[in-house]
């Protein structure tokens, strides 16, 4: 990572501001889609959902990332959204292309960061998610997995990860880099909403 000029301001700040709009309509589409209506309307979000951590999964195992977020390797959900899918005989989508987030071979550890800060931060919102499918009969052990909190709680966890991700030194450009990363990932969702969700 260079040092060209040392941002004063908070990276996950930096991040919040400049997705605010996009995180609020992607959100807007997936709860217009009525996700939480009946269970083959949450297949189909299922569905959404292990597009984006299918898009991710390899960044939690890229050794540059790991010595930057300690733990980063037991934060991955894929596994989690697919046993989620068993569970109520969800068919998932079969991707031929490779994962979103890594189909740069340019991506770099800022953009990376900016997907994981997208990835990671939508679990903070998943308490709310968890409610709904709870009324539907699911639980954290049974078809909400994904959704389940961290043992220490959600906020406790959203916490270690910012803290992780606002040591890193980043240049201005380094930044808009990550900035592009998170960006990149709400269209990602964005997408799989539109294509699964209707």
């Amino acid at each position: 990572m260079t040092h060209q000029s040392e941002i004063t301001a908070l990276l996950s700040d930096r991040l919040r501001v400049a997705t605010r709009s996009t995180h609020q309509s992607v959100d807007q589409t997936i709860m217009d889609a009525k996700p939480f209506e009946n269970l083959a309307a949450y297949g189909r979000f299922l569905c959404v959902q292990h597009g984006i951590h299918r898009d991710v999964a390899p960044l939690y195992h890229t050794a540059a990332i790991a010595d930057l977020i300690p733990d980063l390797a037991g934060r991955l959900r894929l596994g989690a959204v697919e046993q989620d899918a068993a569970d109520l005989g969800v068919k998932l989508p079969t991707y031929l292309e490779p994962p979103a987030s890594t189909r740069s071979a340019q991506l770099g550890v800022p953009r990376a960061l900016g997907w994981l800060y997208v990835v990671e931060g939508s679990n903070l919102g998943a308490a709310f998610l968890l409610k709904y499918a709870q009324k539907m009969g699911l639980s954290e052990d049974h078809g909400a997995r994904h959704l389940a909190a961290a043992p220490e709680g959600r906020a406790s966890d959203w916490r270690r990860f910012k803290e992780a991700l606002n040591r890193v030194k980043l240049s201005e450009a380094e930044v808009g880099g990550a900035i592009l990363g998170a960006q990149a990932a709400f269209a990602r969702v964005h997408q799989l909403a539109h294509t699964h969700l209707g």
